[in-house]
């Protein structure tokens, strides 16, 4: 038996507009939430929806109907839910048909994409919770498997995890933390009793992920036959190859020009046209084998940039400072009560904030430019603080009335 875990990552972020030093204490709308702004949160989630949601879950729901075998694992942000519930139920709705059809699995997260487990304990775990709720709600089912923020991830991270009985875990199958191992095994996480890791074979994940359209690349064009032999090679080291990537590859990173949907189309049928090949959720991943050996992670690994460390989202002094002054309101927020204010000042938590504040250099640099809604970093930041500025004279004043 071979088998591939194919996982895909929904977000959207709810992004905070230009936000004036002057609008403080006196508008404290702050995000684009208007269709005619050229950044607004409903256009970007519109035109992504046209390029990538709408398409690949079509072609992903085709499938499975015509291939009961075919299977994927998803990760859904409580931001991108927000969103859609507003502006397109009907992927919502998608989804949850493929989650009924016994198809589809949702993985836990936290709810608004950020960065809490680093920061505040307690956050962390009211946003988990809030998010399996909504899950549930929307879904009728409870993640069983978890993944954090970014794939950020270390033993602390896995005995927490294990201590809510979660049945697995994902992290990136990161060279450094691998040594001579392969990522196509289950592990067991250090210290831990009963949970399960999945790591992700991180080549062939981006074989897809960034490298399908280059056409400096020396395998461009790639095609079905060639990454299915390179599928096939990768399984002498373990019989399950572990495709974790963004919803967003579809369509948005990778445009339907470059035939990605195609390939994908191709390949689901070509992949499961192999005598005992399948496709396989989390969960399932998670029951194919005995853990190979025990894996240890003391210190923290992501899934982004070529350092695979935390460094994204806090490499310079204008994200540490911005998420240390953030969460330093928590309590007051929290003790105002008020769950409009909650609600925004947990928007300010997402991740991709502190991301568009990045100021690396060369190929990194120009991914976080890519995702940034802003002009530099450094305008990133000044309205992130003149936001954090007017979420202080809101709980100021929640306190004199």
């Amino acid at each position: 038996m071979r088998a591939i875990c194919l996982y895909l990552h929904i977000h959207q972020p709810v992004r905070y507009r230009q936000y004036s030093i002057f609008d403080v204490s006196r508008d404290s709308n702050y995000f684009h939430d208007d269709y005619h702004g050229r950044q607004s949160n409903e256009r970007i989630f519109r035109k992504v929806a046209e390029k990538s949601y709408r398409p690949m879950l079509d072609l992903l729901e085709r499938n499975m109907q015509k291939y009961p075998g075919v299977k994927v694992s998803l990760s859904i942000t409580g931001t991108w839910l927000d969103q859609a519930e507003k502006w397109g139920p009907e992927y919502i709705a998608q989804i949850k048909r493929m989650v009924e059809r016994g198809q589809a699995e949702i993985v836990g997260e936290t709810y608004y994409h950020s960065l809490a487990f680093f920061y505040n304990r307690d956050e962390f775990e009211a946003q988990v919770t809030k998010h399996a709720t909504k899950i549930e709600k929307l879904f009728g089912v409870r993640p069983r498997v978890f993944r954090n923020t970014e794939f950020a991830y270390n033993d602390e991270l896995a005995r927490w995890a294990d201590s809510q009985g979660y049945k697995g875990i994902l992290a990136e199958g990161w060279d450094k933390i691998l040594g001579w191992r392969s990522p196509n095994y289950v592990y067991k996480p250090a210290g831990c009793d009963n949970l399960k890791l999945l790591l992700k074979n991180y080549r062939l994940s981006d074989d897809i992920a960034f490298r399908f359209s280059n056409r400096g690349w020396s395998e461009w064009p790639l095609t079905v036959p060639k990454y299915q032999r390179w599928l096939n090679n990768d399984c002498l080291r373990g019989n399950l190859i572990n495709l974790f990537m963004d919803f967003e590859t579809f369509g948005e990173h990778q445009w339907q020009d470059t035939g990605i949907f195609d390939f994908m189309n191709t390949l689901i049928p070509s992949w499961l046209g192999e005598y005992d090949n399948k496709f396989v959720t989390v969960s399932e991943a998670c029951d194919l084998m005995p853990p190979a050996d025990e894996i240890s992670m003391p210190e923290t690994v992501t899934w982004a940039d070529t350092e695979r460390d935390l460094s994204a989202w806090l490499s310079n002094s204008m994200q540490t400072s911005g998420q240390h002054d953030l969460y330093a309101m928590r309590e007051q927020i929290l003790a105002t009560g008020d769950q409009q204010l909650i609600r925004d000042w947990r928007y300010m938590t997402t991740s991709d904030h502190p991301y568009s504040m990045c100021t690396k250099y060369w190929n990194d640099g120009d991914v976080h430019a890519y995702f940034s809604a802003y002009a530099s970093p450094y305008e990133s930041f000044m309205y992130f603080e003149n936001v954090l500025r007017d979420l202080e004279y809101r709980v100021e004043t929640s306190q004199k009335s």
